[in-house]
C-alpha cells in the first residue's frame, strides 16, 4: 500500500467541496456521537428526494445498530448480554455474533490489547462527571477483564460470559461496523462516490469525483486544527485519540481507552490512526495499537499488509508506518 506523505498541516478535517448540485451532505448525531455522510448522485438519480431517502436510511441504519449494540440501551442486545450472559446462554442475532467473533479474532491476535472486556471496569468511569473508580474497585475488577472469558456459539448464535462480573463495550469496534454497513446501503443504491463518518471513524466509496478525498488527522492537543492531511480513495481510517472524552485530575489524563492489562487508561502515545479496506478492523485496530503503543504497535501494523497506521506519541511527533513512508 502506498501513499502521498503530506506536510503537516492546521486546517479542517474535510476540505469543503465546490457547491454543486449533485453533491449531497447530511450531519446528525447518532451513536453517542456526530456522524456525516457526503455523497454524489449522477444526473440520473440526483434529485433532492431521491438524496433523502438515501440520507433517511442511512440515518435508519446508524440508529438500528445503537439500538442494538449501545450499552446505555436498556433494551439492546449488549445490554442484555451484560445482565444475563453471566449467568445463562443468552441468544442473540447473527449479525451480532458476527461481530464479537470479529472481535475475539483480533483480541487473539493482539494478546488481549483489544479486549471488549475491558468494560468490566470501564462503565465505573464517568468522563463527563469527572468520576473515575478507585484502584481497589480496579484491582477486584481485574479478573474479569479477559476476552476468553465470553464463550461463542456460532452455530446456536448464543454467547456466555464466564461470571456476572464480566461485562462487555463494542465501543472499539461497533462504529466501524457501522459506517461501513451505511457505505454498503449506498454502494447498493448505485452510489460511487461517498464519505460517510461518525466520531474518528470515516469510510470512504471510490473517490471524490475524479480526485482523492482529503482527509485529516485531528491534531490532539489544538482543538479545531489538524495534525496531518493524507489523500485517501476507497479505504477507511480510524482514529483512537485520549481527548475525545477525558477529564484530568492531579495533572494526570484519564480518558476512554483502557488498557485492558490495568483497568487505566492507555497512556503510551496521544493518537493512532489506522487505514484499510474493512472500516470494522480499522477501528479496533487504532484501538488494539492505541493500547500497545508506538514500539509494538508499529511491529503488529508492519506485519499487516493490508493497514497502515499513523501513531502521534506523546511529544506530539508523528511516526508512519512502513508503506507510508515509501
Amino acid at each position: 500500500m502506498k501513499y502521498l506523505i503530506p506536510v503537516i498541516a492546521f486546517a479542517v478535517l474535510f476540505l469543503p467541496f465546490q457547491s454543486c448540485a449533485k453533491w449531497y451532505q447530511h450531519t446528525f448525531n447518532t451513536m453517542g456521537t456526530r456522524a456525516h455522510i457526503e455523497f454524489w448522485l449522477d444526473e440520473e438519480n440526483a434529485s433532492a428526494s431521491h438524496a433523502q431517502k438515501l440520507i433517511s436510511a442511512v440515518m435508519a441504519e446508524m440508529d438500528r445498530l445503537d439500538k442494538s449494540m449501545s450499552p446505555y440501551i436498556a433494551s439492546s442486545e449488549l445490554s442484555l448480554l451484560n445482565r444475563e450472559a453471566g449467568n445463562r446462554k443468552v441468544g442473540v442475532s447473527q449479525e451480532l455474533i458476527t461481530l464479537l467473533a470479529t472481535a475475539h479474532d483480533i483480541s487473539v491476535m493482539s494478546e488481549g490489547a483489544f479486549d471488549i472486556t475491558y468494560a468490566s471496569i470501564g462503565y465505573q468511569y464517568d468522563y463527563r462527571e469527572n468520576i473515575r473508580p478507585a484502584q481497589s474497585a480496579i484491582t477486584n475488577a481485574l479478573a474479569a477483564i479477559n476476552y476468553q472469558a465470553v464463550t461463542l456459539d456460532e452455530t446456536n448464535n448464543t454467547v456466555k460470559f464466564a461470571n456476572s462480573a464480566v461485562k462487555i463495550d463494542l465501543g472499539g469496534i461497533a462504529k466501524g461496523y457501522a459506517i461501513k454497513r451505511c457505505i454498503s446501503i449506498l454502494k447498493s443504491a448505485g452510489v460511487n462516490y461517498a464519505l460517510m463518518s461518525a466520531g474518528g471513524d470515516t469510510a470512504l466509496l471510490g473517490d471524490r469525483n475524479g480526485r482523492p478525498w482529503l482527509v485529516g488527522i485531528k491534531h490532539p492537543r489544538a482543538e479545531e486544527k489538524n495534525a496531518v492531511h493524507i489523500p485517501l480513495t476507497d479505504e477507511a481510517i480510524s482514529t483512537s485519540g485520549d481527548y475525545e472524552r477525558y477529564f484530568i485530575e492531579d495533572g494526570k489524563r484519564y480518558h476512554h481507552i483502557i488498557n485492558p492489562k490495568t483497568g487505566d487508561s492507555a497512556r503510551k502515545v496521544v493518537s493512532v490512526s489506522v487505514i484499510g479496506k474493512d472500516a470494522t478492523v480499522v477501528d479496533a485496530l487504532s484501538t488494539t495499537i492505541f493500547v500497545k503503543g508506538l514500539k509494538e504497535g508499529m511491529n503488529i501494523i508492519n506485519k499487516l499488509s493490508e493497514y497502515e497506521a499513523i501513531i502521534i506519541d506523546n511529544e506530539q511527533r508523528l511516526h508512519f508506518s512502513k508503506g507510508l513512508q515509501q
